[in-house]
């Protein structure tokens, strides 16, 4: 098997915009979230720049898949050109080599013109197994899409460190989820064993690692000391058939939820983005109480909406690797950051449902937009954003 495999694999069929889904899947809520077994991405290669072939990461790597080919380049572009522009073929081979520049950045939230939640965000890998029509990896990483891990790790807690110490006053929410799933390729890589006890150490400082997976074994025998959240990106089962292909199920998501929280870890949630689809909204109220049922509220850190949104890139990107998709077949328009997303009388109506079924579930667990602007804040919430500072900090410290 090549391609990513988290629990029980979605379906990569593409469907119209209004998807049905089979009664037995409809309501996430009568699932049983105990049976699945977590499944393990395997590549059908690993390639290694010289000079990385012998760093613990890439022993780990071969020592877990010893019967993957495993062979060294002594350039990692000579690798990238044998599969330049096939994003789909970048997915099924690994590369491992060390990362060059800073590993931290602040998280594009902070455009101009949108409300921030204050989230930096640390590189380890680059690309993703998993393929998301809707993600912007598509686009983002066109000139350079080999599924990468940085196997200098040590070197990014390095630099973390020497932010947490100069600013010993100040709370920091770091995530790994931007570029690559946090969590997709760790059994292979075995990271989260480095993460954990470094950020657990670390009382001003909250590492989020957020995921599509089930692959949360690694995590299991760590102590977080509730400096580490563990957060999915959620989507009904009707939003995941039509557009998270070769993620974990909604069920196995779940289980793998309830599993991190018996280990001392809490949990984030990411509705985003938000999709429309036939029964969307009976599909986001089932979603919720599937939610309450698996993680109590008590370790829910943070819920977060956030819009279907496409740079005109990325529309082209989409259109090209998924002809007929029913994503790019909703009312969009362009938004003040360039993007495009669904007209804002949907979206805001979205949001506000979306967000009673949140609050009558969880009350007093925060709840807030991603990459949107004050005005729809206000107009979902009836109160202007919070600053950058203020958000970050509040969700820093849960």
């Amino acid at each position: 098997m090549a391609r990513a495999d988290f629990g029980q694999r979605t379906s990569t069929a593409m469907a119209r915009r209004r998807v049905r889904i089979p009664d037995g899947h409809r309501d996430v809520t009568k699932t049983r979230i105990a049976w699945y077994v977590p499944a393990v991405f395997t590549p059908e290669a690993i390639v290694a720049e010289r000079g990385a072939e012998e760093t613990p990461m890439a022993r780990r790597c071969r020592e877990r898949l010893p019967a993957v080919p495993f062979s060294v380049v002594d350039d990692r572009r000579d690798f990238q050109a044998t599969i330049a522009g096939d994003f789909a073929t970048a997915k099924r081979r690994l590369l491992l080599a060390p990362h060059r520049g800073s590993f931290l950045e602040h998280c594009p939230a902070g455009t101009r013109g949108l409300a921030c939640c204050n989230l930096l965000l640390m590189n380890l890998a680059s690309n993703c197994p998993m393929d998301c029509g809707y993600c912007f990896l598509q686009e983002y990483l066109a000139n350079s899409v080999a599924l990468t891990a940085y196997v200098n790790p040590e070197a990014a807690l390095a630099e973390v460190a020497q932010v947490l110490d100069r600013h010993t006053d100040r709370h920091f929410r770091i995530g790994t989820g931007e570029l690559a799933d946090s969590l997709a390729l760790d059994p292979l890589t075995g990271l989260s064993a480095e993460l954990v006890p470094f950020f657990a150490a670390r009382p001003n400082a909250l590492l989020e690692l957020k995921t599509k997976t089930d692959a949360i074994e690694g995590l299991l025998t760590l102590d977080p000391k509730e400096r580490v959240v563990v957060a999915w990106s959620l989507s009904p089962p009707a939003a995941v058939a039509l557009a998270e292909h070769d993620t974990a199920s909604i069920p196995a998501r779940l289980a793998a939820a309830r599993r991190v929280v018996a280990a001392g870890y809490k949990v984030g949630v990411h509705l985003d983005p938000l999709i429309e689809h036939e029964g969307w909204e009976e599909g986001y109220c089932d979603l919720v109480a599937a939610l309450v049922a698996a993680v109590p509220a008590n370790r829910l850190a943070w819920v977060s909406m956030g819009a279907l949104r496409f740079s005109p890139g990325l529309r082209t990107k989409v259109r090209s690797r998924f002809p007929g998709t029913p994503l790019l077949a909703g009312e969009q328009v362009p938004s003040a950051d360039g993007k495009w997303r669904d007209f804002q009388p949907l979206r805001v109506d979205m949001y506000r449902r979306v967000r009673r079924f949140v609050e009558a579930a969880l009350p007093g667990v925060p709840l807030y937009l991603c990459m949107e602007t004050p005005e729809v804040w206000q107009r979902v919430f009836g109160t202007p954003p919070p600053s950058e500072q203020a958000l970050g900090a509040r969700l820093a410290i849960r």
